[in-house]
């Protein structure tokens, strides 16, 4: 893993009327590491998530990706720079299949129009096979999801349909994967299957995706994060290995809990 960031997040300033969302947020993501956002409800982490794929524009401050300044940088323009997200409430098309939804993942990979698209035998065609067979092959695979491919999202458990979800940012090829809240709602074993998939995500080779992450099970982000930072009423008050930040007492006061033990890892 490199020290090169990925991601330069710098005095990022936003408010909603009176209420700070993001006071003078700073922080840095490596190229290649799980980087996880914690602190209470209301520190303003999906604010930051939602400031740097796009959705909302800080009043003050700069997000440079791979030294490029995203000011003024359109959702879908971010998404094809590599920068994809899942979200804390599900957001998927509940009357499609998994396959279909996963294939709208890939739709900034598609290089046909819409008239050789439209030809059965043409080269649209043969793009689109060509990504059926790779989201088939490299995602509902490696997702252990081959036996619902065909099966309509509506009708799936709650914990499979936030697999769909990763499935199609995933499907978007990224370099930097957003995850909001991926296992909130996720019984134990779910839990731990989301766990393993994002450390794969991260290390395998086929695909090396860096990674934040906000959630709350704090077992989890002691166990597979790099780095970590803490918000705290818009501000950010410790950030560094899962160990530092677990010491620091302000950690504890705003959100761990007074005993230092608490929250310790589940290695």
């Amino acid at each position: 893993m490199t020290r090169e960031p990925l991601l330069a997040v710098d005095n990022l300033h936003l408010a909603f009327g009176g209420v700070r969302a993001l006071h003078g947020v700073s922080l840095e993501v490596r190229r290649g590491e799980i980087f996880s956002l914690i602190g209470p409800n209301g520190a303003g982490k999906t604010v930051l998530l939602n400031c740097v794929n796009g959705l909302y524009a800080p009043q003050r401050g700069r997000i440079l990706f791979e030294g490029r300044d995203l000011a003024g940088v359109k959702p879908y323009r971010r998404a094809a720079l590599g920068i994809s997200r899942t979200f804390q409430k599900i957001e998927l098309f509940s009357g499609m299949t998994v396959l279909d939804n996963i294939r709208l993942g890939r739709h900034l990979h598609m290089r046909t129009g819409l008239l050789t698209g439209a030809l059965y035998a043409g080269p649209g065609a043969r793009e689109e096979i060509a990504h059926r067979e790779f989201i088939e092959r490299e995602i509902i695979d490696f997702l252990e999801m081959t036996h619902l491919r065909n099966r309509v999202v509506g009708m799936l458990a709650y914990g499979l349909q936030k697999r769909v979800e990763l499935g199609r940012a995933l499907a978007l090829n990224p370099k930097l994967l957003l995850l909001d809240e991926p296992m909130a709602g996720l019984n134990l074993e779910e839990v731990e299957d989301i766990a393993r998939f994002i450390i794969d995500i991260n290390e395998e080779e086929r695909w090396r995706v860096t990674c934040i992450l906000v959630e709350h099970d704090m077992g989890v982000v002691m166990d597979i994060s790099n780095r970590v930072a803490v918000l705290n009423f818009g501000e950010k008050i410790a950030e560094g290995t899962p160990e530092q930040v677990q010491a620091e007492p302000l950690v504890h006061q705003a959100y761990l809990g007074e005993e230092q033990g608490e929250y310790s890892s589940r290695r």
